[in-house]
């Protein structure tokens, strides 16, 4: 379970550094059905689905109307497609952008949150929500819904900071400003 979510974690973050599925032969379409798989299938037709070039430019496949922003699976390692609320897109943006400048993780993850405390990037809303679906192929893969909750705490919210049992939520990171709410999906992400 730790490593699902850990695996999931690490997809979620990479997931906007999708640059070179088109090169691979993907059309348009089959790239936006990818994309969406992520999010509840109510929130599917109406998403915007945005993929990444080699520099890390948006290269927006579909404009949505509801709110919620897919990227496609990237090549080479595991199965992973995203889907988020909008107020994150600037912060995938930034994170794209340095990626396709060559920096590694950590320093991106550290440049964005020096470009929150400046004011350069809004704070995301507590309540935004993220959706992946990843694992070592698109038939393995498995859905992972997350809240972000910014400062609570365990007691704040009456939930575990650790996964009690498979399929539970729990809050991850309790008490910093990267508190989430993990609660992961027996069916894929879909429901």
């Amino acid at each position: 379970m730790k490593r699902f979510m850990t695996i999931a974690a690490a997809a979620m973050l990479s997931a906007p550094f999708a640059h070179a599925a088109m090169a691979q032969g993907m059309s348009k379409d089959a790239l936006i059905a990818q994309a969406v798989l992520a999010a509840p299938e109510s929130l599917r037709a109406g998403a915007t689905v945005v993929n990444y070039d080699a520099k890390g430019n948006a290269v927006v496949l579909r404009k949505g109307n509801n709110g919620i922003v897919c990227t496609p699976d990237q090549p080479g390692g595991i199965f992973s497609v995203s889907c988020y609320g909008q107020a994150l897109l600037a912060q995938r943006e930034m994170e794209a952008k340095e990626k396709g400048e060559g920096k590694d993780p950590k320093t991106i993850q550290a440049d964005v949150q020096a470009a929150i405390q400046t004011g350069k990037l809004q704070r995301v809303p507590m309540g935004t929500t993220m959706y992946s679906l990843s694992g070592r192929t698109q038939a393995m893969a498995k859905g992972m819904w997350v809240v972000l909750m910014p400062g609570m705490t365990a007691s704040e919210t009456g939930l575990p900071t650790q996964p009690t049992a498979e399929g539970t939520p729990w809050l991850m990171r309790a008490g910093t400003a990267a508190a989430h709410i993990h609660i992961p999906q027996h069916s894929g992400g879909a429901m």
